[in-house]
């Protein structure tokens, strides 16, 4: 009778525990819910660009991957899914759920918010050239003119050089950054324009010291944003609060110097760390 009594028993709290969702092995929070439960959340990224998004065999790398990281756990997930984000898509990920978040050296304009939401910044870059060492002839963007000049599409980097000054340029359009770089080394154009900490990562790689620099003279400001649906004030509202702690705590300082602050890049400390205060 004892056995038979301790047998029922177990069995009634087998099927209490399935009830409410107990069973060993799976998970009281469902996978992409919040935060403070646990979870995974998809976040988009660049995976070509050194020392900011880059995906090396199996892991990420990057100051855009660190900060991504650090928000994300703040907000509670215990997993990140990273999805590619090559700047010509970033809108159209974001608005078809592709990805909740995404940290891709993504300059907030107004053009842009009239598809996505933005939180941040949480860097300010300016936009430079990079060219060939030997390659005196290039100073600035008023130099262009009579030049092969890349950027990528859907990036501001290119709308701006073809609306302020690339009127006698040839602008070539890539869909990546390093596919510029590569036909800037073998002299099929003659410079590549975007942020400086974006060039400053392409001139550190081992296969490119030495025969490209930046040409040090930005002409732009470019606030990174975080990409997020439009409208979504609450989640942005967490992420300029996850922002704002990694600044204050001293691990922005501390990812910077270990992803970017690696290829000598120097950051402008007037406008860094920013203030993380858009939510529009």
């Amino acid at each position: 009778m004892k056995i038979k009594s301790v047998a029922a028993l177990t069995a009634s709290l087998a099927l209490v525990m399935a009830a409410s969702g107990c069973v060993a092995g799976q998970s009281g929070t469902s996978s992409g819910q919040s935060s403070q439960g646990g979870g995974s959340i998809k976040i988009g990224i660049k995976f070509d660009q050194p020392g900011l998004g880059q995906k090396v065999g199996n892991d990420y790398q990057g100051f855009d991957v660190e900060v991504a990281k650090y928000v994300a756990k703040d907000l509670g997930y215990t997993n990140i899914e990273w999805v590619e984000t090559p700047s010509a898509t970033r809108e159209t990920a974001i608005q078809g759920g592709q990805v909740q978040l995404i940290f891709a050296t993504y300059s907030i304009t107004d053009t842009r918010k009239e598809k996505v939401s933005f939180g941040g910044p949480y860097f300010v870059a300016g936009q430079d050239l990079l060219i060939r060492s030997d390659d005196s002839s290039i100073t600035g963007p008023e130099t262009l003119n009579g030049k092969k000049l890349c950027s990528v599409v859907g990036s501001t980097s290119a709308q701006k050089l073809k609306d302020q000054y690339a009127q006698g340029a040839q602008l070539q359009e890539y869909d990546t950054y390093s596919k510029c770089v590569e036909a800037l080394a073998s002299k099929t154009i003659d410079a590549v324009s975007t942020d400086d900490v974006i060039l400053a990562g392409y001139a550190a790689q081992p296969n490119y010291q030495g025969k490209l620099k930046v040409v040090g003279a930005p002409f732009t400001t470019e606030k990174y944003g975080v990409g997020l649906k439009k409208g979504d004030t609450a989640l942005c509202q967490k992420v300029n609060a996850a922002i704002t702690k990694m600044i204050d705590d001293g691990s922005w300082e501390k990812a910077l110097t270990q992803t970017v602050g690696a290829s000598g890049f120097s950051y402008n400390k007037e406008t860094n760390p920013p203030k993380p205060d858009t939510c529009s």
